[in-house]
């Protein structure tokens, strides 16, 4: 192989999990564009190296139904609102992505065909196979499930390799490591140790599921450019939970 050679994907299709605190970046609210051409541009990078690209948004830059019923609403109320969040914040990744040349396809969990299509597991995964980026939104369609448990649900129903976790720490830690100077970062571990230890890495539904399906999870952090790359590359990034 040629020095100047990349290294081939290990992985066919992936879903990348992406919290939507994550998008505000040092705004107090809504999204930064300076992060979603960021993101757009992590996600440009795998599928130009021929990775088929899945998303799962959360809406918590925006509502997040648990936070507004502790403040006294309906709880199915808010995790309707949080869910509509979420549709938002996947049309902003749709356009991002789409401005680097890309064919972004939306698709929600509650009907909202104005804006997206619903969710159909068949047309998700040929918009995959024909090198579309998919982005799931509104959660599972259902109030009290977070959107964690979407990303793993959604990984499980398209077939994905790899289940991604995007988050502002390098991975999994034994504590957490901003109040924790002792914290030491694991490389791996599996998901029964992850639900004992209580590390809070994803809900509790989603690692079961995960665990269940033995779908691999990996832990990294986004903010470090070209990290998503070198993960669908085979590198050790973050943290790999397995069954």
């Amino acid at each position: 192989m040629p020095n100047d050679a990349q290294p081939a994907p290990v992985y066919k299709r992936i879903l990348l999990k992406l919290s939507g605190e994550a998008l505000m970046g040092k705004l107090d609210f809504g999204i930064s564009p300076d992060v979603m051409n960021f993101v757009a541009g992590e996600i440009k990078q795998v599928v130009d190296a021929g990775v088929q690209v899945a998303v799962v948004v959360g809406g918590g830059n925006i509502f997040r139904g648990e936070g507004l019923a502790r403040g006294g609403m309906d709880r199915v109320t808010g995790d309707q609102m949080g869910m509509l969040a979420t549709v938002i914040n996947a049309l902003a990744i749709q356009d991002a992505v789409e401005r680097l040349g890309l064919e972004v396809r939306v698709q929600s969990a509650i009907r909202i065909n104005e804006v997206c299509e619903d969710f159909i597991r068949r047309r998700a995964v040929s918009h995959l196979e024909n090198g579309r980026v998919v982005v799931f939104a509104a959660g599972t369609g259902n109030p009290f499930f977070t959107t964690d448990s979407a990303a793993a649900l959604r990984a499980v129903e398209i077939g994905a390799d790899l289940l991604l976790k995007a988050t502002k720490v390098d991975g999994i830690y034994t504590a957490d490591p901003k109040k924790d100077a002792s914290a030491t970062r694991y490389d791996t571990l599996t998901y029964d140790v992850a639900l004992d230890r209580r590390l809070g890495v994803m809900d509790q539904t989603a690692m079961v599921m995960g665990r269940d399906h033995r779908m691999k999870l990996r832990v990294y952090d986004m903010e470090r450019p070209g990290a998503l790359l070198r993960i669908v590359r085979g590198e050790n990034v973050g943290t790999l939970v397995t069954a």
